[in-house]
């Protein structure tokens, strides 16, 4: 199947990951750990940036930057160098930001993500590294804001600022791009996607018959879909109107999920980029080989294993690998249970209901999820029953002994489940000829109500095969 994209839309992402493992800001030694803490509490002369004071590059951020950089199948260049980004902007003290241009730390990668017709690869034009500026706080909209406050406690934080070929072609992709790579930066464990203003993205996006315009302000992967989708809509109906899409800069307000023009897209002569003359060029030729061998196992390297190791699909193995701790929760639970069905529960049922609650795996215990697993492959609880322990471990707590006892839902079968058959069948006449006359589907009206009278206790499939014997 080849993806048709009549609308010929391309979306390049510019994503800025923080660095926030580190103990330091990237230039100074300021602590990272600010994001609990009252506003311009983590400052100092250097990432406020005062007359006189000098820059020190953090060693443990190229080193970070590299192995981001060999993860994402990057070439780690043997020189590096920063330069001098000027703007002025509020949050931005210096008047210039600390970047790099013409010699990135890494370039020419790829990922592969689950595309609109298969595996997909989205090339990766570099990944470079700068300074975060400080955090802008509006009174309302940006477009309707009586005025702007200043936090300058995440100015200096050692960001990687990871730029993409416009190789996406919907909001659903560019979606599942960002998910696979903040996967593969948790798995590095280089940055915790919890905190506010880990990952921020800026999308370049056009259509067909216009110029492309860039969405700033995009702070989550949902985010990033509904921004797309609104401009994607947007842009068709300026060309629909005669009109023409002009290439400029945008704002995603995310409280009333539109984008709002700022002014002309910038581009890069416009920031008369010049070697940043206190810090001198870097040679790291020999970092990368040493830094290689300390990468953990990345998701797809895994995912191979899951499907090898554990003998189970790939499907299951792609679900399981999508999180660094789902992966880990998984493992634990195969080592002691069946893996396969293991893999079934914890990728088909489990993450479901977490995605429903908006939970983590944080939220369930390994031990239960091992009980479950036992209760079912010992034949002591149905599917049905399986399901509404899970569910009322996250809705109410309790333990999966406790809840079976609670809610008596250990399995019935024998003479119980025939007496069920036959009274569902005395009782549903019309049920039973209408399946006589070749409705299947009045078969699975009756099983219900064996279900139903056996409080869902019965398996299913013996509930049909007692059916059909009675029926006969």
């Amino acid at each position: 199947m080849t993806y048709e994209n009549p609308d010929g839309v391309k979306i390049g992402l510019e994503v800025h990951v923080q660095l926030n493992r580190l103990k330091t800001k990237v230039f100074c030694g300021c602590t990272t750990d600010y994001h609990n803490d009252p506003p311009n509490t983590h400052v100092c002369p250097v990432c406020l940036g005062l007359p006189g004071s000098l820059p020190v590059i953090n060693k443990k951020a190229v080193e970070a930057a590299i192995k981001v950089g060999l993860a994402l199948n990057c070439r780690i260049e043997e020189h590096t160098q920063f330069y001098r980004k000027n703007y002025y902007y509020p949050d931005l003290p210096k008047g210039f930001q600390i970047t790099q241009y013409d010699f990135p730390i890494s370039s020419g990668g790829y990922i592969i993500i689950e595309g609109e017709d298969g595996e997909h690869k989205v090339r990766i034009t570099r990944a470079h590294m700068e300074e975060d500026p400080g955090r802008l706080v509006h009174e309302g909209t940006i477009d309707r804001s009586k005025y702007t406050l200043i936090d300058y406690n995440r100015s200096g934080m050692a960001l990687l600022e990871i730029v993409s070929e416009p190789d996406i072609r919907s909001p659903k992709e560019a979606r599942r791009y960002l998910d696979k790579l903040r996967n593969i930066l948790e798995y590095l464990d280089v940055f915790d996607g919890n905190l506010e203003g880990a990952l921020r993205v800026d999308a370049n996006v056009s259509i067909m018959g216009g110029q492309r315009a860039e969405v700033k302000n995009i702070s989550s992967h949902k985010g990033a879909e509904r921004a797309l989708l609104y401009e994607i809509v947007r842009q068709k109906n300026v060309i629909r109107r005669g009109g023409t899409v002009v290439q400029e800069t945008r704002h995603f307000d995310e409280a009333r999920e539109i984008t709002v023009s700022m002014r002309t897209k910038e581009e890069a002569h416009d920031y008369r980029y010049f070697p940043e003359p206190d810090l001198v060029p870097l040679k790291i030729s020999g970092w990368a080989p040493a830094i290689a061998e300390t990468l953990p196992e990345l998701p797809d390297a895994r995912r191979l294993r899951f499907i090898e190791q554990y003998g189970i699909k790939d499907e299951h193995a792609k679900a399981l690998t999508s999180e660094l701790k789902l992966a880990v929760f998984y493992e634990d639970v195969a080592g002691r249970v069946d893996p396969r069905m293991a893999a079934v529960w914890i990728s088909d049922v489990l993450k479901g209901e977490l995605n429903y609650r908006d939970l983590t795996i944080d939220a369930f215990r390994k031990e239960h999820m091992v009980s479950i697993i036992e209760l079912l492959a010992n034949n002591k609880i149905t599917e049905d029953g399986a399901v509404d322990i899970i569910r009322t471990i996250l809705d109410k707590g309790g333990s999966p002994e406790e809840i079976v006892k609670e809610k008596g839902l250990l399995k019935v079968e024998g003479d119980i489940v025939e007496t069920a058959a036959q009274e569902a069948i005395q009782e549903n006449p019309q049920a039973v000829a209408d399946y006589k006359a070749g409705k299947e589907k009045a078969l699975n009206a009756l099983v219900g109500q064996v279900m139903k009278k056996t409080k869902g206790r019965a398996d299913a499939r013996t509930a049909r095969e007692v059916l059909l014997r009675e029926l006969k």
